[in-house]
């Protein structure tokens, strides 16, 4: 096992006395809230948006999008554990801002191993085999952060297995400042009818 793993490990056992407190909290979010975000490791989305444990339902895959995966966990957390409102929330410095599908499908056709990154753009540090399957997948990628945040509303918005009474708001969370900014036009897409 890796050092790593030893520390998870024992944090985990550290952990086992302070969620006692937490045993007892519903399935269903207390808030009725849903939050579709980034998995960059620098956000904390229970703590930007002021939320607790057991308040909401934290949806995170790279860049916050709206992707099929992403839509049906939105769909259970309505349809079976009753949230009522959901934020789209991006942010800015994104690593999905930093390439698109077509490096990703080149960088993946060369090689499997992680790729680096510096001034002139991403390379790949390790050899093959690579495989051509990165040119059937769309990455989801990101040129421009409220056009995005709008995008995704839209497709929540209008996707059939979403009710029209769930507003849905689109944000950016701002990491060198810790702000919430809205997306007028999104969260006007995602208004609630």
């Amino acid at each position: 096992m890796s050092k790593v793993y030893d520390e998870v490990i024992a944090a985990n056992n550290d952990y086992l006395p302070v969620f006692r407190e937490f045993i007892s909290l519903p399935m269903p979010p207390s808030l009725h809230v849903a939050v579709l975000t980034c998995m960059d490791a620098r956000l904390d989305p229970l703590r930007f948006t002021g939320l607790d444990l057991g308040e909401a339902h934290i949806i995170r895959n790279a860049g916050g999008r709206a992707s099929d995966d992403a839509i049906r966990s939105l769909v259970i957390s309505y349809k079976l554990l009753g949230t009522k409102e959901w934020f789209v929330i991006h942010h800015t410095d994104c690593g999905m801002q930093t390439f698109t599908n077509e490096i990703m499908a080149d960088l993946l056709s060369r090689s499997l191993k992680t790729a680096s990154v510096d001034a002139s753009g991403w390379h790949d540090t390790g050899d093959g085999p690579g495989s051509p399957e990165g040119a059937f997948i769309n990455w989801l990628t990101i040129r421009d952060q409220a056009q995005s945040v709008v995008e995704d509303v839209t497709r929540i918005r209008n996707h059939p297995l979403v009710p029209r009474d769930i507003p849905i708001y689109g944000l950016i969370f701002d990491v060198k400042s810790g702000k919430l900014l809205e997306v007028p036009e999104a969260t006007a897409i995602g208004a609630a009818s």
